[in-house]
């Protein structure tokens, strides 16, 4: 009976019409644009969208031959590029207030046990991207440049274009971010009993083929990308099962738990 009434209280409030859902989701998809407009205004005011592509593009530049710059070959790229770096910069730093809006509007239609689940899936997974980002940035880049640069022949001169140089960073960008949720991959796939932590331990050596292949699709062709991007999945497979461990035990529903037997 207590069971009962102990979900009765978590799901009050839930049952709404469904205009007023709508209603809800507009206003919440409202305040997130909001956040990612006065964020994209800011970053235009300071440092702007010309400051923001150089940031971006630093790493490339720091690897040119001397007095070799990226080049424009469309009319509109040199307004058009740099307001895409604007937007996603805008977007990415917005993330967190997107992502909050996303929660309020489902999280009144979860149990308590369910929001112990989601909400930690949802941080990290957040948190992992961004790092996966960052990696990318600062660690991988430079090293990538430089090698392939060490390839490039004297006779000719390193021109890129900075419209292909946005794609080529977008790529490495999402592939590095998600890549880097594979902790959280695993934590789901054993949470929802799909796989077990023994089955996740014994799939270790197939995995860390699996992520030989994903790197050599998704990367350039060169073996430093692919180094740094096939080894830092491999360890973060080892934490995502060290993590499953951790989370299950912790976000288990009350009916996942064995009943005290009841002496006759």
């Amino acid at each position: 009976m207590a069971d009962s009434s102990k979900k009765d209280d978590e799901l009050s409030g839930s049952e709404q019409p469904f205009s007023q859902h709508l209603v809800e989701l507009r206003d919440r998809m409202v305040k997130a644009a909001i956040a990612i407009v006065v964020v994209a205004v800011a970053l235009a005011l300071f440092p702007g969208p010309g400051a923001l592509y150089d940031m971006l593009a630093a790493p490339l530049v720091a690897h040119l031959p001397a007095g070799s710059t990226l080049i424009a070959t469309s009319v509109i790229s040199p307004f058009m590029v740099p307001l895409k770096v604007l937007m996603m910069t805008a977007f990415l730093i917005a993330l967190p207030v997107v992502l909050y809006q996303i929660w309020a509007f489902v999280a009144p239609g979860l149990y308590a046990n369910e929001k112990k689940l989601v909400m930690p899936l949802v941080v990290s997974s957040t948190m992992l991207f961004f790092v996966g980002v960052a990696f990318c940035y600062f660690f991988v880049f430079g090293r990538v440049f430089a090698f392939i640069q060490s390839f490039a022949p004297k006779s000719i001169t390193a021109s890129p274009d900075i419209e292909a140089y946005l794609s080529f960073v977008l790529s490495m960008f999402l592939a590095f971010g998600l890549a880097f949720e594979v902790p959280v991959v695993v934590v789901v796939l054993a949470r929802m009993g799909i796989f077990s932590i023994e089955k996740l331990k014994e799939f270790r050596g197939y995995f860390v083929v699996l992520a030989f292949i994903i790197a050599a699709i998704v990367t350039p062709p060169d073996v430093v990308s692919q180094l740094a991007l096939a080894i830092p999945m491999v360890a973060l497979y080892e934490v995502g099962i060290i993590a499953a461990q951790l989370f299950i035990k912790h976000t288990k529903a009350p009916d996942d738990e064995t009943p005290p037997s009841s002496s006759s």
